[in-house]
């Protein structure tokens, strides 16, 4: 199944589809009820059906998100509650957040101490994923989603195992201002590079949604590339310098970032709300 005109679904499976929720890394997300032999108790499940320019691609996309989520036992990451196949196509539904997320929130603006516990969230989340042998690689605002306990990490759909073969090409990134440089100019993905990714979020959502390369033009991902390659990350001057000191050491070179997403998570924990 392609990408194009997914949107258009009514539903999949015993799934029938209420909303449309938006479009991530090979797939849809979906808003509907959960079917009754699930037996859960929430009202909404999000569903993701999963993008691929043919049934094996995308068998091969949807396996690979799901293997992940499956080595990974995490309370910050979403919970999978189903996944299966209909026909060519393939999908997983999760956990739905009432709230949104940070790059898009359901009903209101984020509190400054919900923006820090779920970035804060998100940085266990990827610490898991880390100490599992995987880097997530699309870590954003849209990603991060919020409940009333606190955030979660979502999205594995770029994730991958952390090996020196890796090889990152300009079709398998995700938004670019949110990503680590180095891997648009194929470096390989790491820990330090969704750090550097956690730092650009955290950027996003303490300076009103600025971020660190000013405008970039969003359908034109190429000239956003170059532009992003072509000037360095600027901290927006609206930002309070306590909160510029960890945004920094989150953009500084490789190994001069926080030791690990842990060490990151404590220090915004410290921040003053």
């Amino acid at each position: 199944m392609s990408g194009s005109g997914a949107n258009d679904l009514a539903g999949i499976a015993d799934y029938q589809f209420e909303a449309a929720l938006g479009q991530a890394n090979h797939g849809h997300f979906y808003l509907a009820p959960p079917p009754a032999r699930l037996g859960l108790t929430d009202r909404y499940v999000t569903v993701k059906v999963v993008d691929g320019s043919t049934p094996a691609d995308t068998f091969r996309r949807a396996t690979r998100e799901l293997k992940a989520f499956a080595v990974v036992i995490c309370p910050q990451l979403v919970t999978i509650h189903d996944a299966g196949q209909d026909g060519d196509r393939f999908y997983y539904a999760m956990e739905h957040a009432e709230l949104g997320s940070l790059g898009r929130p359901a009903a209101r603006a984020f509190t400054r101490a919900e923006v820090l516990g779920a970035v804060a969230d998100a940085a266990l989340a990827a610490d898991a994923l880390h100490r599992a042998g995987m880097a997530h690689r699309d870590i954003q605002p849209n990603n991060v989603w919020l409940y009333p306990e606190g955030g979660k990490l979502a999205d594995l759909g770029l994730a991958q195992v952390l090996e020196r073969s890796t090889v990152t090409g300009l079709g398998h990134i995700g938004a670019v201002e949110f990503m680590d440089p180095d891997i648009i100019q194929g470096q390989p993905a790491s820990p330090a590079t969704d750090i550097w990714a956690l730092g650009a979020t955290l950027h996003w959502a303490l300076a009103g949604g600025l971020g660190l390369y000013g405008a970039l033009p969003a359908d034109e991902p190429l000239l956003a590339i170059r532009t992003v390659l072509a000037q360095p990350a600027a901290v927006a001057t609206t930002v309070h310098p306590v909160d510029r000191d960890v945004i920094e050491r989150c953009l500084a070179p490789a190994g001069q970032r926080f030791a690990s997403a842990a060490e990151l998570s404590a220090a915004v924990r410290s921040l003053p709300l």
